[in-house]
């Protein structure tokens, strides 16, 4: 199935790997209100269809030479006339964006190359799992320009801590990849030629776990993130592993562990052909 849009398109596979791509190359895919409202419409999809167990991993990505330079020059023009009402209800379209990338049900996975600037490194901070080139580069670059990293800044500072956020936000430098690593941005660095085969190994390793445990262990860890020593969160934690134990997966997973066979949710073979409907 493919839902092509004039700046991001949608594909999903035969497997439930669903492709999110902006495609902006021509400008660095950098943001404007009409991608930051494409890519909503596109994860308000994919969150619902996630929640079905359609759509098991999440890739997002872009064309071009770089992941994405920030905000789009034509758009920042246009904000110079807009009132504080106006970059509120700006301001709220990207934070919906952050939030929903940030909570989609199933795992994420962000292929970043070349310039990362200002909301791309929010968006890869969204995601579970960050594979980068080895000439990715990372910059929070908003204060050169007598702005902030407001929107995305939690999540920004929940991928790298408080004091390097203090710094990176502040002074503005750009973050080689090695560094972007080394602070937790990035999981994993690819050479060029080898990034689409590390990301295609995490979309494998992804695929052999059970889609509800994964769903289950997601919003498990939000939870813990938020209130790690609560009695609330604490019965949660034996709540979600009771509940899984004896879940149809939970169940069908045992089984196939002890009869030495792959489970029921495991695509077969290396099928990557796309559905359409």
């Amino acid at each position: 199935m493919t839902d092509t849009t004039s700046f991001a398109k949608l594909r999903i596979d035969s497997r439930g790997v669903a492709r999110l791509t902006l495609d902006k190359p021509d400008v660095h895919n950098a943001f404007d209100d009409a991608l930051i409202g494409e890519l909503n419409g596109h994860l308000d999809r994919l969150h619902d269809s996630a929640e079905r167990g359609e759509v098991r991993v999440v890739v997002l990505g872009s064309e071009g030479k770089h992941f994405s330079a920030g905000a789009d020059l034509h758009w920042m023009k246009r904000m110079v006339d807009y009132s504080v009402d106006d970059n509120l209800a700006d301001s709220r379209e990207l934070s919906r964006l952050m939030q929903r990338l940030d909570s989609l049900p199933c795992p994420t996975l962000c292929r970043a190359q070349g310039a990362a600037y200002g909301g791309a490194v929010g968006l890869a901070a969204c995601c579970d799992i960050v594979v980068a080139s080895e000439a990715a580069r990372f910059c929070l670059s908003e204060v050169k320009i007598g702005l902030s990293p407001a929107v995305i800044s939690p999540y920004v500072q929940r991928a790298i801590g408080s004091r390097q956020m203090r710094r990176f936000a502040l002074t503005a430098e750009v973050m080689d990849v090695t560094t972007a690593q080394t602070l937790g941005l990035v999981h994993e660095v690819a050479g060029s030629h080898e990034l689409d085969e590390r990301v295609e190994h995490y979309v494998a390793r992804l695929l052999e776990a059970s889609p509800r445990a994964q769903r289950a262990t997601k919003a498990l860890l939000a939870e813990v993130a938020r209130d790690p020593d609560s009695d609330a969160t604490r019965e949660t934690t034996c709540r979600v592993i009771s509940e899984l134990r004896v879940s149809d997966e939970g169940q069908e997973g045992l089984a196939a562990f002890f009869d030495k066979r792959p489970p029921a949710w495991r695509p077969a073979g290396d099928d990557d052909k796309e559905s359409r409907s």
